[in-house]
């Protein structure tokens, strides 16, 4: 098992083709080339925190605030599932006063009327209401510490304590969920061994899903003058977390797509085998604004068309099923199918990044 200091070394010594290779290698041999897409529905923009790197974070008084109906959750679930995905993501912003049993209920009417899987992120909640939503049939939660240096945590999150979300994750494996974690890249104060600190964290709480997204400045929050993060740290965060995690689902993340036009591309060719397709109703796209997209504006036909065609410059497949955690079925086999062997994908990798000034796509405000 590797210490924390080779997984140190991983992310900042070790040639950057080495690091593909190995990752590549793993991500081969636990996932396959199938890569899971996720239907995303950001039914709330209402946040009651304040952390300094989110556009929705209560006190940005420029954001007009939704609140999807149920009825209109619904909808949206069973517009997902028209368009043959098999996951539907749930997320919002930290609301308290989205009712328990007005979600319980939506729950249960988008299992009864569809086939979903149905992933939660909605943030902190009590162990009872963590059941409740279990019980109603929600079958994932995923709850990002965004970092696991605590210190750093609190000056992110005006002085909270990072112990909740930790605990969470472990009550949440406790009561049946699939759970999954991540960290954004790039955040001011943010070490290696922060970051190794994390996966080592993800490893050791057997995390089913691992999101790593780099930080993308928001205009409306107190880092809006930080610089987005380097893609390449980003890329090779992925990669040593496909190593370290073997097993999990790692998403190539809109974050990544907001700051590379083939950011989803890139994430795949990094170790990742998921890509979340963001399914909010068009009325409210706008809205959900964590940080500055320019391909949430994109009409539902253009953005499939370019998940499709990242997934198959990647050389990979679309996925079958709802695509549940790996850790469930320890006989998947890797099936052959085209596939790029060794060094191809880190210098198709450094060939798309060269294509870019300084490897980085400016955001606009």
């Amino acid at each position: 098992m590797l210490t924390r200091q080779d997984i140190v070394d991983l992310l900042t010594t070790t040639p950057f083709e080495d690091v593909l290779r190995e990752s590549d290698r793993t991500r081969k041999g636990c996932c396959g080339d199938e890569v899971h897409l996720r239907g995303i529905v950001e039914f709330s923009n209402v946040c009651v925190r304040t952390c300094s790197y989110c556009g929705l974070r209560g006190p940005n008084r420029r954001l007009q605030r939704y609140r999807m109906s149920p009825d209109e959750i619904v909808d949206a679930a069973k517009a997902v599932r028209a368009k043959g995905l098999r996951t539907i993501v749930l997320q919002s912003g930290e609301d308290p006063r989205t009712e328990l049993t007005e979600l319980c209920d939506v729950i249960r009417r988008i299992k009864a009327e569809t086939d979903l899987a149905i992933t939660l992120s909605i943030g902190l909640r009590t162990p009872e209401e963590y059941r409740c939503l279990r019980e109603a049939g929600a079958d994932r939660y995923l709850i990002k510490e965004e970092t696991f240096d605590g210190s750093l945590y609190a000056r992110l999150h005006a002085g909270l304590p990072l112990v909740p979300r930790v605990i969470a994750l472990s009550n949440l494996k406790r009561i049946g969920y699939e759970t999954g974690g991540g960290i954004i890249v790039g955040l001011p104060g943010q070490t290696a061994e922060s970051v190794a600190d994390s996966l080592i964290h993800a490893r050791d709480l057997a995390l089913d899903m691992y999101a790593i997204g780099p930080f993308v400045p928001h205009p409306d929050t107190p880092l809006a003058d930080h610089p987005t993060a380097s893609i390449e740290q980003t890329l090779r965060t992925i990669a040593v977390a496909r190593i370290i995690l073997g097993d999990v689902h790692i998403p190539a993340t809109t974050a990544l797509q907001a700051i590379h036009p083939r950011g989803w591309e890139l994430g795949l060719l990094a170790g990742a085998n998921v890509i979340m397709s963001l399914e909010t109703p068009a009325i409210y796209r706008e809205d959900y604004s964590i940080y500055p997209n320019p391909g949430r504006a994109d009409a539902d036909d253009r953005r499939a068309e370019k998940i499709f065609d990242a997934i198959r410059r990647a050389g990979r497949r679309v996925g079958v099923g709802p695509g549940s955690s790996m850790k469930l079925d320890h006989e998947i086999v890797a099936d052959g199918g085209e596939y790029i062997e060794d060094d191809t994908a880190y210098h198709r990798i450094e060939e798309l990044l060269n294509a870019t000034p300084n490897g980085v796509f400016r955001v606009s405000a």
